[in-house]
């Protein structure tokens, strides 16, 4: 079983929370991973732009961050893998909606899945549509066309 604990910096955490734990659970799902303790924070440019200057010196907003931990734990005699933490610009999704003419719904999707895909060791050289980890994204959010976080 997994699990994903949805928090939020300098932003007010979204009533759609639930939606985006849920989504996340089925992202986990399709991946065939088990036993994953998943944390995303939800926040601005502003905290984001902090977090990307301090760990990729880069002093620049990003819409996604992703700071793998890939520990294990035992607790309570579960074993449990700590993946690391994802964390999601909401303006910078709301900017890339925008730019690319995608929904912020399905812009939401895309950097979720993004996100834990680089938790799960993927990687990627380019943004060009032929790198195998953003193959894998997009058949992932074709897979899951019919869900939805935002409403």
């Amino acid at each position: 079983m997994n699990r994903v604990a949805v928090r939020a910096e300098e932003v007010p955490l979204p009533s759609w929370e639930t939606r985006l734990r849920d989504y996340s659970l089925r992202i986990l799902e399709r991946l065939r991973r088990d036993g994953w303790d998943l944390s995303v924070l939800l926040c601005n440019n502003a905290y984001i732009r902090s977090l990307n200057a301090r760990f990729r010196n880069r002093d620049e907003a990003t819409d996604v961050l992703s700071f793998p931990l890939g520990a294990s734990d035992d607790h309570a005699g579960e074993r449990r893998y700590l993946p690391g933490d994802i964390v999601i610009s909401l303006e910078s999704l709301a900017e890339n909606s925008g730019y690319f003419h995608v929904s912020q719904d399905e812009e939401l999707r895309r950097l979720l899945i993004h996100g834990i895909l680089h938790l799960d060791g993927y990687d990627h050289d380019t943004n060009e549509g032929t790198e195998p980890m953003l193959q894998l994204q997009e058949r992932l959010l074709a897979e899951l066309a019919g869900e939805y976080i935002l409403l």
